[in-house]
């Protein structure tokens, strides 16, 4: 389904109070009720019983490009963990994010932007503390099909035309090839609107991708299971906008469009913050 979502940047005010009382029961009593004034004051559930988000980054980008997003659900009283992704295997990097998520007290809020997509489908798979799904401008795949499959689903990614290819040792001998974005190219291609200086930081800081990985073919698709909702990119170069239309309808999420580039979390970190939180809503 559609829905419109604001851009509005969602904020809450922390209050706190203190009190100097005479008696060690009336000390307790005042953190009592200081306690319980904080916690309306953020909200009706208190932040020990809000889900945990988990927020993996995708090609080409790193941990820092939820900043923006990590900052606005703090604000919201969520424990964040935006781990760096390994990008060398989807079997691996599934493994390496299903080893932080088995860590993790309580439900959980996992999402995924780009190949991240790819990553929680797996990870997730029969993971018991996920409870909901959120994908911002991602791959979603089904059992056998790979990222690079559904990239080329439908006309309009100039990615390839973008990339130059490097390669890379691997542990057991030989070499791997791996794809980075031309500098030059970086913010037409996967930050158009980000600011000129934000976006040649981005490309400094890149994090190639193993192609082996947008090659490997997914194994689980936990999507099929838990709650999803989708963040389409209209303006997405790298991902087809009827890729993503395409991969949410079938997963059946809850599907919202913001116009967009494809690192979306970076240039409009509101609505990507909005759509969590409507996901972390869901969760009882």
């Amino acid at each position: 389904m559609n829905a419109p979502i604001s851009r509005r940047a969602v904020t809450t005010s922390l209050l706190a109070g203190a009190a100097v009382l005479g008696t060690p029961a009336a000390s307790a009593l005042a953190s009592t009720a200081t306690s319980t004034t904080e916690e309306r004051l953020r909200g009706s559930h208190p932040r020990a019983s809000r889900p945990t988000i988990v927020l993996i980054h995708g090609a080409f980008a790193d941990a820092s490009s939820w900043k923006g997003v990590v900052e606005r659900l703090l604000r919201q009283g969520h424990p964040v963990v935006a781990p760096a992704l390994p990008l060398r295997g989807l079997a691996s990097d599934a493994a390496y994010i299903r080893s932080v998520l088995d860590g993790i007290p309580g439900p959980v809020v996992l999402v995924g932007h780009s190949y991240g997509g790819s990553v929680i489908s797996t990870a997730a798979a029969g993971a018991r503390g996920v409870k909901a799904l959120v994908y911002i401008a991602a791959f979603v795949p089904e059992i056998g099909e790979s990222a690079l499959e559904l990239t080329g689903k439908y006309p309009g990614s100039t990615l390839a035309q973008a990339t130059s290819t490097q390669h890379y040792p691997l542990p057991g001998g030989g070499t791997g090839a791996e794809l980075v974005i031309q500098k030059k190219l970086f913010r037409q291609q996967f930050a158009a609107g980000v600011p000129v200086t934000t976006a040649q930081v981005m490309a400094a800081g890149q994090r190639p991708i193993a192609l082996a990985a947008l090659q490997e073919k997914a194994t689980a698709a936990a999507w099929k299971k838990i709650p999803s909702w989708y963040l389409v990119a209209t303006e997405d170069r790298n991902i087809p906008p009827a890729a993503e239309r395409w991969m949410a309808r079938r997963a059946g999420a809850h599907t919202v469009s913001v116009r967009a580039p494809h690192a979306v979390s970076v240039s409009d970190p509101a609505p990507v913050t909005e759509l969590i939180l409507r996901a972390a809503r869901s969760v009882g």
